[in-house]
């Protein structure tokens, strides 16, 4: 079965979490944490600050680490490997690959339908 490593951002602003809506895709509609695939010679860290400048136009301050998700979706197994984060330019994301995008309080975790693997971090979230 293909391999696939990627980073996961958990946006923070107060106690709100910012989720995305892919726009693309056979998982198109659906919410997760926004990020992408970590590529060669990359920490997990430096390709979250990369994907979350690529996809959203945003610098940010990648914080703690929260979690490692493994799933195996039909075509793929995925190890997701996520950090909470806080922007650290001052602006508001933009959204450049994702259909829709919110800020989450705790109580609106359950409000979006996530990806299965995203369930896991916010069950991580919520753990904590």
């Amino acid at each position: 079965m293909k391999h696939i490593e990627v980073v996961a951002g958990i946006i923070q602003d107060g106690d709100k979490i910012f989720a995305t809506q892919r726009g693309y895709g056979e998982h198109k509609g659906f919410w997760e944490f926004p990020g992408g695939k970590m590529e060669s010679g990359e920490t997990p860290q430096q390709a979250l600050e990369r994907e979350l400048k690529e996809e959203l136009a945003i610098q940010v301050n990648v914080g703690k680490f929260l979690c490692t998700v493994e799933h195996d979706y039909p075509a793929f197994h995925l190890t997701m490997h996520c950090y909470f984060c806080t922007i650290a330019d001052g602006k508001a994301p933009e959204l450049l690959e994702h259909e829709a995008a919110k800020w989450l309080a705790p109580a609106e975790l359950h409000s979006v339908d996530w990806l299965p693997a995203d369930i896991k971090v916010v069950e991580a979230i919520e753990a904590q």
